[in-house]
C-alpha cells in the first residue's frame, strides 16, 4: 500500500474567505501562505503549522447558511495543547477577543475547550496527559 507522508491542509467551506482568515489571523497569529481566486471560488490558505495549512474556501454558490455539527459531514477538529493550564490561557486570550467559547471542561478522557469560528465552524482545544 502507498504510504502517507503527512497532512497537507485542512479546508473548510465558509461565507467569507477574508474575513474568516482575518479572524483566524487575529485570534492565532497565523501567516497567510496563499489567495487563490477562479471563476466562482475564491481561497485563503494560512499556516496552521509550519508544515500543515487551513484554507477558507468561499463558493459563490454558497447561500450563506451557517455550520451545523449535527447534519453528516464534519463534527469538529480538535487542536492539541500541551497542558492543561493553556486551556485556561486560551480561554481567557478568547474571553479578551469576545471568541464564542465553552468553558473548559475536564473529562475523564482529558480536558477540552470547544470555540467557533464566525461560520460557527466548531473547534477544540484538547489536552490529555501523556497524548503523543
Amino acid at each position: 500500500m502507498p504510504a502517507l507522508a503527512a497532512i497537507s491542509h485542512i479546508s473548510f467551506s465558509v461565507r467569507d474567505a477574508e474575513k474568516s482568515a482575518q479572524w483566524w489571523q487575529d485570534v492565532f497569529g497565523l501567516e497567510r501562505s496563499l489567495t487563490l481566486a477562479e471563476e466562482g471560488w475564491r481561497a485563503v490558505i494560512l499556516d496552521l503549522t509550519p508544515s500543515i495549512g487551513i484554507e477558507f474556501q468561499q463558493h459563490d454558490a454558497n447561500q450563506g447558511e451557517t455550520f451545523d455539527p449535527t447534519r453528516t459531514g464534519f463534527d469538529h477538529m480538535g487542536l492539541k495543547v500541551d497542558s492543561r493550564d493553556e486551556l485556561d490561557a486560551w480561554q481567557a486570550h478568547f474571553e479578551r477577543l469576545g471568541v464564542e467559547h465553552t468553558p473548559v471542561v475536564d473529562r475523564e478522557y482529558g480536558s477540552v475547550l470547544t470555540f467557533k469560528d464566525p461560520d460557527r465552524i466548531q473547534f477544540e482545544m484538547f489536552y490529555m496527559d501523556g497524548h503523543p
